[in-house]
Formats: structure tokens, sequence, C-alpha cells
């Protein structure tokens, strides 16, 4: 039993032998997920519902069957999974956290919402957004939503500190507005938490238009604001975006770790150049940029290794 287990975590996770295999599994699964969204999407129009009702519902008991099946088995097989396999616990309790890992639950939303549905009575509408949720699940398979949310998980504390400052300027800002422009707009400046949606679209750099100053010190205070906003946008952007190029940069460094490990003895095998073809997955590196790491650190390699005076192997 356990052999099968390991197959099938090797399975879902696409590694080596089963590389391909579990390629085309995500590429099922992908394309599924979109089907659904597409589906409930289409689902919201009454004419549609009530032409096609019954291809609907085929679809959701059958994409909930296959999603079900899928989280059934990364449960069953999670134990055999790196970072569970390796702790000193039960197989029940390493499914336990399992359980409450955010990919986890993530699956879970997908299949909780049409089981419910079942056992008690929702309204539609909120069943149909709540079912959304299932395109999170590409997460898993996407590696650049993988790579945004490393990016917010390293750059957490700083995006925190930043939206505190956002919430700091928000709160000046209805204050502000709301003691130059109450007296003579009573109705769209009447309390602070009402002057907080202007303060919101100016901050945002929306801008909607519906609430604006009118008196002059009015206006020159939003004008200040929305300077002051430009700047203020601009700081989670700029922190997100470096982190996402730094995320790329670990992982490019990372493969040419591998490539130079593998190049111990000078050349690559088949075996290793199969180890590197399945980092180059996991990490989500395009083809034609692993090619080139390897053929820039196979160069490297071969540079280093001979005398550049006497032409001699060292």
């Amino acid at each position: 039993m356990s052999s099968y287990r390991v197959k099938v975590a090797a399975l879902l996770a696409g590694k080596a032998p089963y590389q391909k295999a579990g390629g085309y599994l995500d590429v099922f699964l992908i394309t599924l997920i979109m089907i659904n969204v597409v589906a409930i999407v289409l689902e919201s129009v009454p004419e549609l519902t009530a032409q096609y009702q019954s291809h609907f519902l085929l679809l959701e008991v059958t994409s909930v069957g296959i999603f079900a099946f899928e989280y059934l088995l990364r449960l069953w097989s999670s134990v055999e999974q790196a970072g569970y396999k390796e702790l000193s616990a039960t197989n029940s309790k390493k499914r336990i956290k399992y359980l409450f890992s955010p990919l986890a639950l993530i699956d879970l939303m997908a299949i909780l919402p049409s089981l419910l549905m079942m056992f008690f009575a929702f309204d539609l509408r909120f069943l149909r957004v709540i079912r959304l949720f299932r395109i999170f699940k590409l997460t898993r398979y996407s590696r650049a939503m993988q790579l945004l949310l490393a990016a917010f998980r390293e750059e957490g504390s700083s995006l925190l500190a930043a939206f505190f400052i956002m919430s700091v300027v928000l709160i000046m800002a209805s204050c502000g507005i709301y003691l130059l422009e109450h007296d003579v707009q009573p109705d769209k400046f009447g309390s602070i938490p009402e002057s907080m949606w202007w303060a919101m679209a100016t901050l945002t750099t929306v801008g909607y238009g519906d609430v604006v100053p009118i008196t002059p010190i009015g206006r020159f205070f939003g004008g200040v604001i929305t300077l002051l906003s430009m700047g203020m946008v601009a700081i989670p952007t700029g922190l997100l975006a470096s982190s996402f190029a730094e995320q790329l940069r670990k992982r490019r460094d990372a493969f040419n770790e591998a490539i130079l490990h593998s190049l111990h003895d000078g050349e690559l095998d088949e075996q290793e150049r199969q180890h590197l073809e399945a980092l180059r997955i996991e990490l989500g590196l395009s083809l034609s940029e692993a090619n080139q790491a390897i053929k820039i650190m196979t160069s490297q390699r071969a540079y280093a290794i001979y005398c550049r005076h006497c032409g001699n192997k060292l």
C-alpha cells in the first residue's frame, strides 16, 4: 500500500518518473477549473440557466466528484510529500497538519459549497460566488501565482507597514476634508465615515468624481492629497515588484547551483539531466531559459578546469 501511496504522491507532484503524466494531469485540472469558472459566470444569466440547467448541473456534479477524488488522493498521499515525510509523527497527525495547509484549504473550498448544498438551503447567488473560489486552485498549478505568494510572504511585514501608513493618511484625509467641506456639503461630507469614501477614492487615484470638494481651501487640500496618494500607492507596488524579481533571481540561482553540482565531473549524464529537468519544472523555469543556463554553466565549468596559460586540464 505504501508503494502505491508513493506513486500517487509523485504523480500529483509531477515528479520523476511521472513528470509527463503529472503534467497532463495538471493541464486537465487547469482546464476543468477554467470551464467551471466560465460555467459559474454564465449560470448567473437567468436565460442561460433556464435553458441549460441540466448541463450546468451535470458539469457541477462531475467536477465536484473529480475535485473530491483529487482532494482525497492528496490527503491520503500527503504523508509522502516533502515537508511531511520527514516529520516524526504518525500518519494521522501528518494528514491533520496537511488539512490546515493553505493549498489543502483551497482544495476544500472548491468542493465544500456544493457538498453543503445537499444538506442545507443556500441562496444560489451566494453559492455561485463561493464556488468561484475554485479559481484559487490554480495557485497549485501556476508557478507565477506561487511566485506572487512567495513575494507576499517575503514582504509581509513591509506591506503591513505600508498599509498602516496608508490607513493613517486615510483617516487624516477624511478628517481634513470633513472639517473643510462639512458646512457647505453636509449631504456628502456629513460625517468622517462618509468622508472616507472620497478619501479612499482619492488616495487610490481612482477619483470617481461623485463626491468632490467645492470650496477653494477644500480643492487645495484635495490636490495635496492627490499628489500624496501617488507616492503612497507606489510603495506596495514597488515592494511586490522587487520581491517578485528577487524570487525569480533566487530560483535561477538555485538552478545554476544545481547545474554546477551536476557538472562536478565535467559533463552531464542522463540521470543528471533528468534531475535538472525535474528541478526546472519545480522552479517554474522555461525550457529555453534552462537550456541557456546549462550552456553557460557548462562553458564556465570547462573554462575553469583548464589552465589559461598552457591549456592543460587542472
